[in-house]
């Protein structure tokens, strides 16, 4: 299947095909498969982060032994992964100079 040049943002949770239609952080190339499993992590990643914002009321729980801040990072590395896989080379070097996989 042929693959098509998209435009992401990562802070919108947002996978765009136009360009100037909002603003993105990187490029890939990807199909309708690679974007069904991109925008199901973007899905994960809004639901763990509306659970760490019922956390955040929560005071005295310290951020490092928490599963809401877990499992939001989680998704956030897994995404990177996968913008990593199918990013143009622009993007590839911009996530791994991130080091964050």
């Amino acid at each position: 299947m042929d693959k098509t040049k998209y435009y992401v943002s990562v802070i919108a949770n947002s996978i765009l095909d136009n360009q100037g239609a909002a603003s993105y952080e990187l490029e890939i190339l990807a199909d309708d498969q690679d974007l069904a499993q991109l925008q199901e992590l973007f899905d994960e990643k809004m639901k763990a982060e509306e659970s760490t914002m019922i956390r955040a009321s929560l005071p005295g729980i310290p951020y490092h032994i928490d599963d809401e801040n877990d499992n939001y990072d989680y998704y956030l590395i897994e995404i990177y992964k996968k913008l990593h896989e199918l990013g143009t080379k622009e993007t590839k070097n911009h996530i791994e100079q991130m080091n964050i996989m």
